[in-house]
């Protein structure tokens, strides 16, 4: 027997309803920013009427604010699960490392919302971060700490200041990706054709693998069994990239 959108309990289509209108604010906001974002363009590629998005969200900055934390909390519970696995410290936080590479690359959503928001406060703007940071990104922190405790305690991991260790582990994909158009003029190549990347994300891994550990060659085979077992994800964000100049 088919059943249509009609059979569906209220409660299941105001959740199905909110979530598309949150898909399609996410996709808005992080393409034109909170001033440029209509939410005519919102309401109608989540095939809703603007007082039904309305009547979700008070208002645009609620909407924004909404699609922010929903995108935040997708992102974290990735990696925290990524933590809870039953592996060693050293395993888990390469694991961590490859995982941010890989949402650098293919949730470029989530990379330009928090751009945004960085530069908001930097400019003194009312920003979404302190409360985002506190309620999402906290939880997130302190079991990393603690995963570097423990590597630490068991000598797997080398023993230097674990905040240093995690801007090793995250700051270089950071850098590769922010300073991509810079290095590709001077270097003529494109830095987000998928062949790039690739070749950046392994080298980033086997870096690591042979930097932090006590022991460089059981890091190696960590590093390299991570790269082995988890495929780089699809995504066609960087197409536009050209280089200029040659």
């Amino acid at each position: 027997m088919k059943h249509t959108i009609a059979d569906q309990p209220q409660t299941d289509r105001a959740d199905q309803t909110r979530a598309r209108i949150l898909d399609a604010a996410i996709t808005e906001f992080s393409e034109n920013g909170l001033a440029g974002a209509r939410t005519d363009e919102i309401a109608a590629a989540a095939g809703v009427n603007k007082a039904l998005l309305y009547y979700y969200f008070r208002g645009k900055d609620a909407l924004y604010a909404a699609a922010l934390e929903t995108v935040a909390e997708r992102v974290v519970s990735a990696s925290l699960a990524l933590m809870s696995k039953h592996l060693s410290a050293g395993e888990r936080l390469v694991r961590f490392a490859l995982n941010h590479f890989d949402r650098i690359h293919s949730q470029r959503a989530f990379q330009s919302l928090m751009q945004q928001e960085m530069v908001r406060l930097r400019q003194g703007e009312e920003s979404a971060l302190g409360p985002l940071v506190d309620k999402v990104f906290r939880p997130m922190m302190d079991p990393l700490k603690e995963l570097l405790a423990e590597g630490m305690r068991t000598r797997e991991l080398i023993r230097v200041d674990a905040w240093q260790m995690m801007y090793a582990a995250l700051g270089a994909n950071v850098f590769y990706f922010l300073s991509g158009p810079v290095m590709g003029i001077l270097r003529g190549k494109n830095p987000f054709e998928r062949k790039a990347l690739k070749a950046r994300r392994k080298a980033a891994i086997l870096y690591l693998g042979q930097t932090v550990f006590v022991d460089r060659r059981h890091g190696a085979r960590v590093a390299a069994r991570v790269l082995a077992q988890t495929p780089m994800p699809e995504s066609g964000e960087f197409k536009k990239f050209e280089v200029k100049g040659k």
